[in-house]
């Protein structure tokens, strides 16, 4: 089976941001990172994730994809896409570096410090 999950890391500065006008906000007392979250509102694994940041008291925020305007999903694809992400969900974007594919427990854990 071959590996789905993505690390992409050094994502130039220079790139467009998306204008993440549907989001949610988590608080949690962890603000050492900003980390973003898309995901799917139907998603499992997208469920676990949030979990997981929620249990560690990771501040996040989040957009569920699939709740989307189709102006707004086309942003998004292009902002995962131009990050050298895959558009399978969950995917979490930490301080604009870096960006994981997937429910990584290690990765996260690793990139996150918890």
């Amino acid at each position: 089976m071959p590996n789905r999950y993505i690390i992409k890391q050094a994502i130039p500065k220079t790139r467009r941001k998306v204008s993440r006008m549907n989001t949610e906000k988590v608080p949690g007392t962890n603000k050492k990172n900003k980390v973003f979250l898309y995901a799917l509102s139907t998603c499992a694994w997208c469920r676990m994730t949030k979990q997981y940041l929620k249990d560690h008291n990771i501040e996040y925020e989040y957009v569920d994809v699939d709740k989307c305007t189709d102006e707004d999903l086309k942003k998004i694809k292009d902002d995962i896409l131009n990050r050298g992400g895959s558009l399978s969900y969950p995917i979490i974007i930490i301080n604009d570096k870096t960006l994981i594919n997937g429910f990584r427990k290690d990765l996260i854990k690793e990139h996150l410090e918890v």
